[in-house]
């Protein structure tokens, strides 16, 4: 008899539901029984575990699919987990324990659990409208909504979102990014009425306006009509009224996913009815959590909680048994479209309650604070929601407030007994103190869990602990943290290089202080970050001057004098004194007309050389000080800009139009090209080139925009440089039209011009920034780059040639009349 002892078989464990909710109860359970389940998980979506808070900043352009993941292909496979995705679950045989599922090409799994989680979540609530199964209409609840909303923002320009609650708004602010005209149709007074009252509800609301979004308020919808093609086409109101919509969507409120549980024979009420151990309260093998959950009659639709449940039901999972849900307090902390916003309890008060409140409009903040007796019972705060935890913590733990009544409005900051030292809001508070609402972790465990772990950024606090993962709102504390907890290593990381002596702030710091506080002065610069030197010197002038005019064009003050000698004479100067001058031919072609007006200016001036240029133009070397307006005036041909810290050049070769080898008209690409751009400065000189063909006669590999002829069209290359060190372009990607070359062009030129440092090119701010960081940018984000073009062109209509714009140009032509000495 074989009396070796055979280890136990492992339970089955089975997951219905691969969202938030339900993964989240298997980390925990990974984290106390690893190795007490098989687990298999069945979802309907073709994905992994994704955030679906944060599928707004996906429509908006902000993240990627990629970027809002939680939980990748590789963690299920390094945790034994069997994940289906794609696949439903449309049977559970509760008698012989069995899941039947299906995927869409009709076929069946079965799967047998020992202990069964539904996770389901929730469905959205579509209004049952007339027109509601049109095309164009669809809710806004997971990836496939948020990429059909994309796609439609590519070709149509109206959008009507039913529903102002937060939902609601996010999905109008990413359509609004993606270049439509969006329409919330709101059936209450004001906007989120379940988490403001009606004077931060007015607030949002203006401040939306103010960005663009259209407001249909105690609106009732009708009818949702169609055109010929079966599409909807516009919004009708019981008033008679009606807005075009070419894509409605519906964000009016979520229902639990109950149907599988209803066939299941679990009983449902408001949600699967569950007890506080998140057993349904039919079959004690089966839980519930999530969304689709209702415990003590309520079914949570925020993270938090969901996670709390997560906890408890791993708890049980794991056969400890300890574990008890008993509901929770929520508050609502949010960023709607870049708004901060909190609430908190009964924030609307009633008549056994008083108000406390502070508004300022004008600036953008208001605050309420609901008492009760001598205790904190509500909370409403708009655009300043940094004292929002700590009012949620006197909500929750009942503390009166009798002695700190006259100082609660001003927060945490002004109470001496809460232990608050410094402006530093994370240095002050206690280990024991929340950070993340959504998933419960304290101060505590992030400080140690940075270092043991030796942790020393953002995303690996986050991938450890989770905090600021889900709703992100509580990044800037993490961030707080991350930075006094690690201490001496965090400061060992590079420092800044300051820009000169005059100061201790580098390049980035200055554009980002101009950006900030509208800075328009060079003056105006070096007071507010307190320069050293008070006029600077000739190192920063130049550089400061460039960041005020690259950052607010037409608005900022340009100050000729903190030009370098060229840009000021706009012409460049020689080792002998005098100065050479390049007009400017399209792409390197000319006329006859221009050639015999440069030879007369040749032999009118006496200039001793003509050479023409690697980038295919005339240069004429030894003109004096003296002469050069004439020059100009009378070859009538604008300014080169050989001298400047701007597009110099664009080199082309002779392309299809005469070229046996040619595949695209390289020459007239050149053209549209240069003539876009040719006013553009940027912070070093910049020169482009287009080939017609991939034999590259005209060198665009080494180029800082290269733009190659192919038979399908363009391909574009990027960040080149043939000066002392020779550097060889980046592909970028490629193009099909001359329409498109011009805007990924003007759109690359326009990142680098708001980013690049003073004196630094194309290729050193691709290596600093990285190439992925630019193709996100320009290639991933159609909206960013939409919009780059957009300011570049605005940017640049009207700007004066300053060869025969003078006074426009800020030219100070006295500079050309010569001393007349004794």
């Amino acid at each position: 008899m074989d009396m070796r002892t055979h280890p136990q078989p492992k339970m089955k464990l089975v997951l219905i539901g691969n969202g938030m909710a339900g993964v989240r109860t298997l980390e925990e359970l990974l984290k106390i029984a690893p190795d007490l389940y098989d687990i298999t998980v069945f979802g309907t979506e073709p994905h992994p575990n994704y955030n679906r808070i944060l599928l707004s900043p996906v429509l908006a352009g902000e993240q990627t699919l990629d970027e809002i993941v939680l939980n990748d292909w590789s963690w299920y496979t390094d945790n034994q987990i069997d994940l289906h995705t794609g696949w439903t679950v449309t049977e559970v045989d509760r008698i012989k324990r069995v899941v039947h599922a299906t995927n869409a090409q009709g076929q069946v799994m079965t799967s047998a659990y020992d202990r069964l989680v539904v996770a389901t979540g929730s469905n959205p609530f579509m209004l049952p409208l007339p027109g509601k199964d049109l095309q164009g209409v669809l809710a806004y609840r997971d990836i496939a909504d948020t990429q059909a909303m994309i796609d439609a923002a590519t070709q149509y320009p109206h959008a009507v979102v039913i529903g102002g609650g937060l939902l609601g708004l996010e999905a109008a602010n990413g359509l609004m990014k993606r270049g439509m005209q969006v329409t919330v149709v709101h059936g209450s007074d004001w906007l989120m009425e379940r988490q403001l009252d009606n004077v931060s509800g007015q607030l949002l609301q203006q401040s939306l306006e103010a960005r663009g979004l259209q407001f249909r308020m105690n609106a009732q919808t009708s009818a949702l009509i169609g055109n010929e093609s079966g599409r909807v086409s516009k919004v009708e109101f019981k008033d008679g009224s009606h807005v075009l919509a070419d894509l409605v969507v519906m964000a009016v409120g979520i229902r639990p996913n109950t149907q599988l549980a209803e066939s299941m024979g679990l009983h449902v009420n408001r949600g699967i009815v569950v007890s506080d151990t998140l057993q349904t309260v039919t079959d004690p093998r089966i839980y519930a959590v999530g969304e689709c959950a209702a415990h003590r009659g309520i079914a949570y639709g925020l993270v938090a909680p969901l996670f709390e449940q997560g906890k408890v039901l791993a708890n049980h999972l794991a056969e400890f048994g300890i574990g008890r849900y008993t509901g929770s307090l929520t508050s609502t902390k949010l960023k709607v479209t870049g708004i901060d916003l909190f609430s908190a309890g009964n924030f609307m008060g009633d008549e056994s309650t008083e108000d406390i409140v502070m508004s300022d409009p004008a600036g953008g903040i208001y605050k309420k604070l609901v008492i009760q007796g001598d205790k904190l019972v509500g909370a409403c705060l708009y655009g300043d929601t940094v004292d929002g935890s700590w009012y949620f913590k006197l909500l929750r733990d009942g503390r009166s407030v009798a002695d700190i009544r006259d100082k609660l409005m001003f927060g945490e900051s002004n109470i001496g007994d809460v232990g608050h030292q410094g402006q530093s809001k994370a240095s002050a508070m206690a280990d024991t103190d929340e950070v993340c609402g959504c998933n419960g972790v304290t101060k505590g465990a992030i400080c140690k869990t940075i270092k043991d772990k030796s942790l020393f950024t953002l995303e690996e606090v986050r991938k450890q602990t989770k905090a600021s993962a889900s709703c992100g709102s509580c990044t800037g504390l993490v961030e707080q943290i991350l930075m006094f907890t690690a201490g001496g290593d965090y400061s060992a990381t590079p420092k800044t290089k300051a820009m000169c002596g005059c100061t201790e702030h580098g390049h980035q710091a200055v554009r980002d202080a101009i950006v900030q506080n509208k800075l328009l002065t060079i003056g105006g610069v070096f007071k507010a970050m307190d320069w050293r030197t008070p006029n600077g010197c000739a190192s920063c002038r130049p550089a400061v001057n460039y960041y005020l005019l690259s950052s607010w064009p037409k608005e900022a003050q340009d100050d000729p004098q903190s030009r370098y000698i060229n840009e000021r004479s706009h012409a460049n100067i020689q080792k002998d004194g005098t100065y050479s001058v390049i007009p400017r031919m399209w792409a390197g072609e000319t006329t006859a007309a221009e050639l015999r007006r440069i030879a007369d200016v040749v032999d009118k001036y006496n200039i001793p050389t003509v050479k023409v240029t690697g980038g295919q133009r005339i240069d004429l070397l030894g003109v004096k000080k003296e002469d050069l307006v004439n020059v100009w005036k009378d070859i009538g041909m604008p300014s080169g800009h050989a001298y400047a810290k701007a597009l110099r050049t664009v080199k082309t070769c002779v392309g299809s139009e005469w070229c046996r080898m040619g595949t695209q008209d390289s020459t007239q690409m050149g053209k549209d090209l240069e003539k876009a751009m040719w006013r553009m400065y940027a912070p070093h000189k910049v020169k482009f080139a287009v080939s017609g063909c991939p034999r590259n006669c005209a060198e665009a590999g080494i180029k800082d925009v290269g733009i190659i002829g192919v038979d399908s069209g363009w391909e574009m290359y990027v960040g080149g440089n043939g000066g002392i060190k020779t550097e060889v372009a980046h592909f970028f990607t490629k193009l099909k039209t001359a329409e498109e070359v011009l805007e990924y062009t003007g759109a690359f030129m326009q990142l680098y011009r708001e980013e690049g440092w003073y004196l630094e090119r194309t290729v050193h701010y691709i290596n600093r920034v990285g190439l992925d960081y630019v193709k996100k940018k320009i290639l991933d984000d159609a909206v960013l780059r939409v919009a780059l073009w957009a300011k570049l062109q605005a940017a640049l209509d009207g700007e004066p040639d300053p060869w025969f714009e003078h006074s426009k140009a800020q030219l100070d032509t006295r500079q050309f009349t010569p001393l007349i000495t004794a």
